[in-house]
């Protein structure tokens, strides 16, 4: 099954993995108002899609995205000022929120397959993912104080959380561009490979969760988050809840029977 969603966001679902391909090659992946709209709609179709197992969000060009684009704002900026109506920067709430939430709540992995620049809200998209490949030609920059803004995208969580609070003002108060190597020692990202490579390990990976114990994945991802902002007592309660509901799944009872007669499972996401 395939499905281009718009010119600017490619969609594609494939044997449980939903591939999500931003397509503005020429403006970096640069997010424009329509760009951000077939994002937002594509992450929430594949998070309905009960087909869809696994999400691949890659991009095509030199980039993988490096934000908002600019001569867009500065458009929607300079008509806000002039006419004391309108906010340029509703756009955080009207896309960049939604998009961030359907990236971290779907309950489905979702790989990001970072294939050049990551920037400002692009960076964000891949922090939000719950796992990044990085081709060695990549490189990862906050961007926002080099703008005069602050963070969004859900950078001012994730950042922290993934490299710590000290190394995280460093990268936001003072933006440059962070190899991939470095992100790899810092932790911004799980593997770096070949530029070449990249597009076949980020499928291969992908396509891997998409195969394996779903129902497994969606509790990892819910006991994360939960964890990061309770208690320890807490998030004890909630693993046992999240314990007892993947359990009781048929993806367990078949993992355990596959376990003891020494084969491969076949899950089934439920």
């Amino acid at each position: 099954m395939a499905d281009d969603m718009t010119d600017t966001v490619l969609y594609d679902v494939e044997e449980g993995l939903a591939t999500i391909t931003l397509n503005r090659p020429d403006a970096m992946n640069a997010m424009n108002r329509a760009a951000k709209v077939a994002l937002r709609d594509a992450l929430r179709a594949a998070a309905d899609d009960s087909a869809v197992r696994a999400v691949l969000l890659t991009a095509t060009g030199r980039a993988f995205c490096v934000g908002q684009d600019l001569k867009e704002h500065v458009t929607s900026l300079l008509t806000a000022r002039e006419t004391g109506s309108g906010n340029a920067l509703s756009t955080v709430s009207e896309h960049y929120n939604p998009i961030v939430r359907a990236l971290t709540e779907m309950e489905k992995p979702v790989v990001a397959g970072v294939n050049g620049v990551a920037a400002g809200a692009g960076f964000g998209f891949a922090l939000a993912a719950d796992y990044r490949i990085a081709a060695d030609t990549a490189s990862f920059n906050t961007s926002f104080a080099g703008v005069a803004l602050t963070a969004d995208s859900g950078m001012s969580w994730t950042l922290p959380r993934l490299i710590g609070p000290s190394r995280a003002a460093d990268l936001l108060f003072f933006p440059r561009s962070v190899p991939a190597s470095e992100a790899y020692e810092l932790g911004l990202v799980n593997r770096v490979v070949p530029a070449a490579d990249l597009a076949a390990e980020a499928a291969a990976v992908a396509r891997a969760l998409a195969e394996g114990p779903t129902v497994s994945y969606a509790a990892l991802k819910a006991s994360m988050a939960y964890g990061a902002g309770h208690t320890l007592a807490e998030t004890l309660e909630k693993e046992d809840e999240l314990q007892t509901r993947a359990g009781a799944s048929e993806d367990h009872v078949i993992a355990v029977k596959a376990f003891l007669a020494k084969e491969k499972p076949r899950y089934l996401g439920k």
